[in-house]
């Protein structure tokens, strides 16, 4: 069987450091920290006070009041990314087969803003139910997707993913593969998160996965430092829309980068702790090279998932060094969520989109807040520390793990018509 290439001809981003791929590239070429103190709500009583938080998004800048309403947050952040995506990729959407045309779209968690408004109502009251009649459709994951296909007509595929923060990259790399085995000629993609309200936030200080650095929030997300203390929340959004080659070409349409594989793998250790050898990472970065054929010295670049966890980061680089032997001295490695956060199902979009802009470039974004090497970490390994730094980038990895043992890799490489 000939498998299709496939391509990204347009990309959409809502981020804590911008809110729009333009403003979320040049955050990250800056060294810019989305962490602060949290305002959606009184944290004072909780062990973490700070997170990730949008800046200045207004929904109702996108659309109308009573749409808005309908909708979580976490989909209106698909609806807003995704609109980006399809006016970036300057698609006619008159001209297309709308049947080959589809939407995959993933998320970690979904409406919990939605669940834990209309519970906490509940619990309030007098015990008479009075829900929202759109408590449902505005709570499930699958109806971002459903949202995104209806906007544009799209008719063929059409669900979402969910395998916690690997979310969004586990809808890539469906979407890929719809296109790639014939079965699409395009798709939007990507993943959403909207969990910074007392749910996510105390949920998560109860299991002690996030940093309690609030004397210094901006600084609290520090992948690979010696003293880190874990993950800082984020949200947002990441889209992407992929393209069969030909499909794409026939358009004029402009293309960002190429495809070439993806890996898949489960650590079958523990529902929260990467295995301490990297096992499951080593394996999805294999089964990626593998897919791809491609080599290891052939990566220039891998946007790492990179936590900021003493555990997770690694694990992480100890599985690069396995599977790259002596050329991970020659990779560039940079932990975008430095300076993001941990947007949990929508960190695997914004992330790909991270490579792809260091593809198009030639720029590495750093990994901010490097105070104290760790020891634990070989000390010869580019991490990117704090400073972004040129690289001609032909071929780059975006590695996503989720609660559960998930991974997921995705190789990307600078376009070439050969």
């Amino acid at each position: 069987m000939n498998l299709r290439r496939v391509v990204v001809t347009g990309i959409g981003a809502l981020t804590p450091i911008g809110n729009n791929v333009e403003a979320y590239w040049q955050g990250l070429l800056s060294g810019v920290s989305g962490a602060d103190y949290i305002t959606r709500f009184d944290a004072e009583k909780f062990r973490t006070k700070f997170a990730c938080e949008l800046k200045g998004f207004n929904p109702e800048a996108f659309m109308e009041k009573k749409e808005a309403r309908k909708l979580d947050p976490f989909t209106q952040y698909a609806l807003v990314s995704a609109d980006e995506a399809i006016l970036d990729s300057k698609v006619d959407l008159t001209k297309l087969d709308t049947a080959r045309c589809g939407v995959i779209w993933g998320s970690g968690i979904g409406g919990l803003t939605t669940f834990f408004e209309e519970v906490s109502n509940f619990a309030k009251g007098d015990g008479t139910p009075r829900f929202n009649p759109f408590f449902i459709t505005k709570m499930i994951i699958d109806l971002s997707a459903g949202h995104i296909s209806i906007k544009y007509g799209f008719r063929g595929v059409n669900y979402s993913t969910v395998s916690a923060c690997a979310s969004a990259s586990n809808a890539i790399a469906e979407a890929f593969n719809y296109i790639r085995y014939g079965k699409m000629d395009m798709m939007i993609t990507g993943g959403s998160e909207a969990a910074i309200n007392e749910a996510g936030i105390g949920g998560f200080t109860a299991m002690r996965a996030m940093s309690e650095r609030n004397d210094d929030p901006k600084t609290a997300s520090r992948p690979f430092d010696k003293n880190r203390d874990g993950f800082v929340l984020g949200e947002g959004a990441g889209a992407l829309v992929l393209e069969e080659l030909e499909h794409a070409q026939k358009r004029g349409a402009k293309i960002y980068a190429e495809i070439l594989g993806t890996g898949m793998s489960a650590d079958a250790y523990h529902i929260t702790a990467p295995h301490p050898e990297g096992l499951g990472v080593q394996l999805v970065m294999n089964n990626a090279l593998s897919d791809s054929g491609i080599k290891p010295d052939q990566v220039d670049y891998i946007n790492v998932h990179g936590t900021s966890t003493p555990l997770g980061d690694v694990s992480e680089l100890i599985a690069i060094q396995k599977v790259f032997g002596d050329d991970a001295y020659k990779l560039s490695i940079s932990s975008t969520k430095s300076m993001t956060g941990h947007l949990l199902g929508a960190a695997g979009a914004i992330e790909a989109i991270a490579a792809i802009l260091a593809i198009q470039s030639g720029i590495i974004p750093p990994t901010i807040n490097h105070f104290e090497d760790d020891p634990e970490i070989d000390s010869k390994l580019n991490l990117t520390f704090n400073k972004s730094q040129k690289r001609d980038v032909n071929i780059a990895i975006s590695n996503t793990f989720g609660f559960g043992g998930h991974n997921v890799s995705i190789i990307f490489s600078k376009f070439t018509s050969d």
